[in-house]
């Protein structure tokens, strides 16, 4: 893998959207006032960038994809708790599907970059 920085990561840039998106819409509306949801959606997508950066100073492909799994995860978080704010009216529709998709898009980077350090791995 010839990348140098954690920054060159596609999928960590994608992460370092999608965190700046949710910051965005937390700071408005009824989601701002719901400490307890609106701190974990943002925890949760500061922890899916947050893994990448870490597990790319790991010293094996494995450790690596091990982080990238719990990034992973965390992007699904979001997604789950975007629902919550969906049902209970903070954000509409198009919020919704906007943020779902970046958070996709997330997703399937990180799986790509697990696929191959992974396959390099083994």
């Amino acid at each position: 893998m010839g990348i140098k920085r954690f920054e060159d990561i596609q999928a960590w840039q994608k992460a370092r959207e999608l965190v700046r998106e949710i910051y965005k819409i937390c700071n408005f509306g009824e989601l701002s006032k719901d400490y307890g949801l609106k701190n974990q959606i943002c925890r949760a997508s500061v922890s899916c960038m947050s893994n990448i950066a870490e597990g790319f100073t790991r010293k094996s492909h494995k450790d690596f994809a091990h982080f990238l799994d719990i990034a992973r995860g965390s992007a699904t978080e979001v997604q789950s708790l975007l629902y919550v704010a969906l049902d209970v009216n903070y954000i509409n529709q198009h919020e919704f599907d906007k943020l779902y998709k970046k958070a996709e898009e997330t997703i399937s980077l990180i799986a790509g970059l697990t696929t191959y350090l992974r396959k390099d791995s083994s």
